[in-house]
């Protein structure tokens, strides 16, 4: 199994574990050997808090790392035309004609909040590919599915502001 990230995703990953590395995890040792320190550790709240922050810690780096590891590196879809990664693409739900603008990006930065939609989701896959006026059904799971029309793609690149997510 792997991960399809860009260029940028495994860049900020990396950035992050160098971050965790050399400040946050060096801090989470200071502050356990601090709270350590307070005495009777079968009572003490604060060494608790340090040592499950930072497994917390070590669990992210474990799970950036994994993600590298795993890493297929993918890269834009040009066509003209065509939906693709890092598209803005104008939809309208043919139920009730409601319209949205959503981005396609990785699943590392999707933030559906903002319209910023995973290629991987039912929406993004359903998308991925399509032409202004084609309809798309969006399966969500075997009982629930609609229909969503395109009505815009504007070609989009890779936004190095977006943030990872944090899980």
């Amino acid at each position: 199994m792997y991960n399809e990230l860009t260029e940028v995703d495994i860049r900020k990953m990396q950035e992050e574990i160098d971050y965790r590395m050399k400040v946050v995890r060096p801090k989470c040792i200071e502050d356990l050997q601090t709270a350590r320190g307070f005495g009777d550790l079968s009572e003490n709240y604060e060494y608790k808090a340090a040592k499950q922050e930072l497994r917390r810690c070590d669990s992210r780096l474990r799970y950036l790392r994994r993600m590298i590891a795993t890493a297929r590196v993918i890269k834009a879809d040009g066509r003209e035309g065509v939906a693709g990664l890092f598209d803005r693409v104008t939809i309208e739900y043919e139920e009730d004609g409601d319209t949205e603008t959503i981005t396609l990006m990785t699943t590392l930065r999707e933030d559906a909040v903002n319209g910023i939609i995973s290629k991987e989701s039912p929406l993004g896959k359903a998308v991925m590919g399509r032409r202004v006026g084609d309809r798309a059904l969006v399966r969500v799971n075997d009982d629930i599915q609609y229909t969503v029309r395109i009505l815009d793609i504007q070609k989009g690149s890779d936004d190095d502001s977006l943030p990872i997510s944090s899980f």
